[in-house]
């Protein structure tokens, strides 16, 4: 079974996917993390979001893979752990960017799938239930408003000691939003048959309970 979760920057997909993988007992296939991986590479050795040939030599050179279960799950990026490294504010500003180029989607795309065969995994994103997984059992498209979503982001901004205010994220994340809806390769988008999910004023609990509901009720 394929549970497929899309939805805006901070309406709570990464968190809640993870919690739904460990309450099923399935894989959870962070590919929001396979994006951000790709972006801190890019970053680290200077190379533009434009420059589609360097970029394909990334894509060609970097192994990405996860270890652990959930919800600790680890990003492991060329045999370094770069969980903390992706979630930095640096990348998370550059990430809209690098991610919607055709070289880095098509690669990563084709890992996704791959990573996915043959097993029931929980994984979350922007064009998960569109482009990566058309035929997932269950489709949810998480939203929030864009108060609530910079309110979460300064939560986590702050446990890594990055301080920022609210008005700050909400035009970073509006921003964001435009990027990702407007992109000319896999914009996001609600797919026509998933299953919308506000988040607003739900806790972590609630947002779980929900998924999980839906997956039982499909295999049953």
């Amino acid at each position: 079974m394929i549970i497929a979760i899309d939805g805006p920057a901070g309406s709570g997909k990464s968190s809640t996917a993870r919690a739904v993988a460990a309450k099923l007992g399935i894989t959870y296939l962070d590919t929001g993390a396979m994006y951000r991986a790709i972006t801190l590479k890019a970053l680290r050795q200077n190379v533009a979001y434009t420059d589609d040939a360097a970029l394909g030599g990334i894509m060609a050179e970097t192994v990405i893979s996860f270890d652990g279960a959930p919800p600790d799950v680890r990003v492991i990026m060329d045999g370094e752990d770069v969980s903390a490294d992706i979630r930095s504010d640096e990348v998370t500003r550059n990430v809209s960017d690098y991610c919607a180029r055709d070289v880095v989607r098509e690669s990563l795309v084709g890992q996704q799938r791959k990573a996915a065969a043959g097993r029931s995994v929980v994984c979350e994103g922007r064009d998960i239930g569109t482009v990566v997984f058309p035929d997932a059992e269950l489709k949810i498209f998480m939203s929030a408003s864009v108060r609530e979503r910079a309110l979460r982001r300064q939560k986590d901004f702050a446990a890594m000691g990055v301080g920022k205010s609210i008005e700050e994220l909400m035009e970073e994340i509006e921003s964001r939003d435009r990027k990702d809806s407007t992109r000319s390769n896999s914009p996001l988008t609600r797919a026509a048959d998933a299953i919308d999910m506000d988040t607003t004023g739900m806790t972590l609990d609630d947002q779980v309970a929900f998924i999980v509901e839906k997956a039982v009720q499909i295999n049953h």
